[in-house]
């Protein structure tokens, strides 16, 4: 499995995985129409696409099989400290629990370096226990949380 700098000849893959994983990010406290997510992750795209950036994407056996799309020029909210953030991961079912997304983070992080970001950060749904797992494992740790009632 290699990892590698993503293209323009990429974006249909990527558009198509994040789509079709996208429910995987959902919370159980706001339940959405199918619609309404599929706008979601297309409009998150021309978000990430309209200011700098980094895709990479992961390859096993000659196919795609995952993707991480980075933003490199969105200071935290809070302390103005420059940061990478993770925008969308995600890995294609067949190849789950496998190290791609391992792989993927690994690799962002290195890009993160390389481009002075002293840190990384993500937003992850607390129902998302399989990322949450590989997000711990490689030494994330909560900082924030945000809180949410139905009304």
């Amino acid at each position: 499995m290699t990892v590698r700098p993503g293209s323009p000849d990429d974006r249909d893959f990527v558009l198509a995985l994040a789509r079709a994983t996208a429910a995987v990010s959902l919370s159980p406290l706001r339940p959405v129409p199918e619609k309404a997510l599929l706008r979601a992750v297309d409009r998150l795209f021309e978000t990430v696409e309209a200011q700098s950036h980094v895709l990479l994407v992961a390859e096993a056996d000659g196919r795609r099989c995952g993707f991480v799309l980075m933003l490199d020029g969105l200071p935290d909210e809070v302390t103005g400290l420059p940061q990478g953030f993770v925008a969308y991961m995600a890995v294609d079912p067949s190849n789950r629990r496998s190290g791609v997304g391992t792989a993927l983070l690994e690799a962002a992080e290195d890009e993160a370096r390389r481009r002075g970001l002293p840190h990384m950060t993500l937003m992850v749904t607390e129902e998302n226990h399989c990322a949450r797992e590989l997000y711990a494992a490689r030494g994330y740790a909560t900082e924030r949380r945000l809180l949410c009632k139905a009304l």
